[in-house]
């Protein structure tokens, strides 16, 4: 059968179940496909619910930073339901299918269960139980001979978030401690919150007011993959009703672009060429905002710099790409662009959206600065419908650390990933950057690594690199709730709670257009032998005596909640969540806190490692992409799903075990084909092969779709896991472990989007 939008859409996307519009908005859908997996089932783990009365504790689900709003069935004390809680300010009684089947995690029988030690090799499986105070009196014991030795900075931490006051708690502790490695997984946020300092010199979390646009150009970003909250999306885009017009671009037909008003296929990786294409149409036709350029932006003609040497301007930087240029790098037809442009510039209040997939890879600066061009050509800058930047709220006051000389010339060394440095001054972690050091040193720079809420050796390009890098590390500590790839490499775990177990300040994820702290509550006491990190830190942080302890003078994480957010705490503890307006900057003469006190399209803050005199604009030049093309002819690309946990969190079994048969079956993942290069290359539907990389190889098999453009590729995130329970391991391919990473040489994340490959016969 042919697909279309039309019939691709009652074919059997994962958001539209039953046809029935408005369906995924409730909680229905996945509460039926949740009952099928629990009752047929005979899992001798999965809980029997007991009798008893009928209760219900509101809370915010933590699984994703999305910060979706949950309310949490309880029977006689047992969660036996979570639901999306009503009237909440993020998503508003929508929920994602994880969030759904949270109970999962609670009742997991990956679940560390106790504080573990590691016998014999790394990754055999061998652990001793041991008490919390053998476990956090080893652990302080090898983070006190470092610093006695004077290396405090040889310890780091990696964790998925720092977003919130439980990751300042963390933050605070290395501080004391007098290490600058603490070091967050990467997000396309990372990206754009480079942009909008670069060309608004404005810092904090990225706003895109999706709700106030009426037309969204998304440049891959899976708002229905789970891109920012899910269930704001899902309410925003849910319902077929939308009048809002969302045009989708990337090479994929994904569930986002099988909702979107319209599909425009693209050459993967060409989207920043698109981008430029557009701004070109825009500036020809004089399409784009005179005011807002005339007024409160630089850069946009050509100008002088201080030096005296003639500069390009934007508009002439552009007349580089047109539509017949950009057509033969994107695919696209030049008639297309040019439709495209116009509707774009013509819209009331339209927004472009760059990162693909649900905001984990960060791309290239070229292509992040190329579409928020686009937002200042129609003048959308920090208004309502546009985008902005959210300032971080001081709603935790914290007592000032006092260090001492050890720690001081510890954060005085540079950071192991050489984030803020000289080389990329303007970007504050680089995860990516990490395997590549650690195989490069003599002796590994890091000589204790604690990993809190992030699965590196699962999320990482390169599984096989990154492990021989993490090997390096003499000692690994994880303080994870689930048996992950990292935790089984560690040499002891302290487990953390799960989210329906701890307290937890969650502010509102990157998008959302005003501050929202929410209060996640426990709602049952801990099921096993876990114990909330932050009190871990507050212990390990006493073991450690001196300034160290000092810095944390609180009893418990609770107490110091209570004690810092003051009056505010009495509030987000009986609401559950405070709201904080944000105010867009007025008047606009005074938005900008650039060099130039205008928006910025040439940016005159970045850091090139082009020649001197190099232009700062944006340019398409394609990302290097690892392999052969002669060897590998395809192009494998990632792709992300609501029912497929693909980042540092993993699957729950009841979400695996509804997956489609075309995306698992058994223990073998898929990969998608189209069918012409399909038949090209001798496959039909469901054919074993043998999927090659430059990283890798795998048996899967094969399934032919024409929502995919032909000689790509494409598997999802989230299989492929070696550790966690018999439920999760050995189903699938984690395609994370074929993937390599690309440095972006002015802002040094990893931009690669995919990766050459072949497919041959098993």
């Amino acid at each position: 059968m042919k697909i279309n939008r039309r019939n691709f859409l009652s074919y059997g996307t994962a958001l539209v179940l039953g046809g029935a519009a408005g369906s995924m908005l409730t909680p229905a859908p996945w509460k039926l496909m949740d009952d099928l997996a629990i009752w047929t089932q005979n899992w001798p783990w999965t809980p029997v619910p007991e009798d008893g009365p009928v209760s219900y504790k509101p809370s915010v689900c933590t699984l994703c930073p999305g910060g979706c709003g949950i309310n949490v069935r309880l029977t006689g004390g047992r969660p036996v339901k979570i639901e999306g809680l009503r009237d909440y300010p993020v998503n508003n009684g929508s929920l994602c299918p994880m969030g759904f089947a949270g109970l999962q995690y609670l009742y997991n029988p990956a679940r560390v269960i106790s504080p573990l030690k590691r016998e014999g090799k790394r990754g055999e499986g061998k652990w001793t139980p041991v008490s919390w105070d053998e476990a956090i009196a080893a652990v302080t014991q090898k983070l006190a001979d470092l610093r006695a030795a004077g290396r405090p900075e040889s310890v780091a931490c990696i964790t998925g978030s720092d977003h919130g006051a439980m990751d300042a708690f963390v933050s605070r502790f290395m501080t004391a401690y007098g290490s600058p490695n603490y070091i967050r997984s990467a997000t396309a946020m990372d990206a754009m919150e480079q942009a909008i300092d670069l060309t608004q010199g404005q810092q904090g979390t990225p706003v895109f007011d999706i709700e106030n646009a009426d037309f969204i150009l998304s440049f891959g970003a899976g708002l229905l993959e789970g891109w920012g909250s899910a269930g704001r999306m899902l309410n925003l885009f849910g319902n077929q009703k939308s009048a809002k017009k969302l045009i989708q671009i990337e090479p994929r037909l994904s569930d986002t672009a099988a909702r979107a008003t319209q599909w425009i296929a693209i050459h993967p990786g060409a989207e920043g060429a698109l981008a430029l294409g557009l701004a070109h149409v825009i500036i020809k036709e004089s399409l784009y905002n005179k005011y807002f350029v005339d007024n409160f932006a630089f850069g946009f003609s050509d100008w002088v710099d201080e030096t005296g040497r003639a500069r390009e301007g934007f508009a002439t930087w552009v007349k580089a790409y047109g539509p017949e240029k950009v057509s033969g790098l994107t695919g696209i037809t030049p008639e297309k662009i040019m439709s495209l442009a116009r509707d774009f510039a013509h819209a009331g209040k339209p927004i472009a959206i760059s990162g693909r997939g649900n905001d984990d890879l960060p791309g290239s600066m070229d292509e992040t600065l190329a579409i928020h061009f686009l937002n200042a050509l129609v003048g959308n800058i920090n208004k309502t419908g546009g985008v902005s930047a959210l300032p971080e709220t001081d709603y935790a006051k914290w007592p000032e650390i006092n260090i001492d000389e050890t720690a001081s010339k510890g954060l005085q060394q540079a950071r192991i990933d050489g984030a803020g440095g000289d080389e990329f001054p303007n970007t504050r972690f680089l995860i990516n950057r990490l395997p590549g050091i650690l195989l490069a040193a003599g002796e590994s720079p890091i000589q204790a690594l604690l990993v809190t809420d992030a699965n590196p050796l699962y999320a990482l390009a390169d599984a096989e690199n990154t492990k021989k890098a993490f090997d390096r590390i003499p000692f690994i500590v994880s303080f994870a709730s689930f048996m992950d790839e990292t935790a089984a490499f560690a040499d002891y775990i302290l487990p953390n709670h799960t989210h329906l177990e701890r307290l937890q300040v969650v502010p509102a994820t990157a998008g959302v257009a005003r501050q929202i702290i929410g209060l996640a509550k426990p709602v049952v006491k801990p099921v096993y032998d876990t114990r909330h990190i932050g009190d871990t830190f507050i212990n390990m942080a006493g073991a450690l005596g001196g300034f160290v302890a000092q810095a944390f003078p609180w009893k418990n994480y609770e107490a110091f909640l209570t004690e810092s957010m003051g009056n505010q705490w009495e509030e987000l503890n009986q609401k559950g969540r405070i709201e904080i307006d944000h105010s867009l900057p007025d008047p606009m003469a005074f938005a900008f806190n650039t060099t130039s006190a205008k928006f910025e399209f040439y940016p005159t803050a970045r850091s090139t490692k082009r020649q001197a005199g190099d232009s700062a604009l944006p340019t398409f030049t394609p990302v290097p992409i690892e392999g052969d093309p002669n060897r590998f002819k395809l192009t494998l690309i990632p792709y992300d799903a609501m029912r497929l946990a693909g980042g540092d969190i993993a699957n729950v079994p009841f979400l695996t075990k509804i997956l489609d048969d075309t995306v698992l079956k058994k223990q073998t993942g898929f990969v998608e084909i189209n069918p012409a290069t399909a038949k090209k290359l001798g496959f039909k539907e469901g054919d074993s092969a043998k999927l090659a990389t430059p990283k890798g190889e795998a048996m899967v098999r094969v399934h032919l779709f024409e929502g995919i453009m032909p000689d790509v590729i494409a598997m999802p995130r989230g299989l492929g896991h070696t550790a966690y329970s018999d439920y999760l391991s050995g189903k699938g391919t984690n395609v994370n472990a074929l993937m390599g990473s690309v440095e972006d040489p002015t802002s040094g994340l990893d931009m690669a989007w995919g990766i050459r490959a072949s497919l041959t016969r098993a």
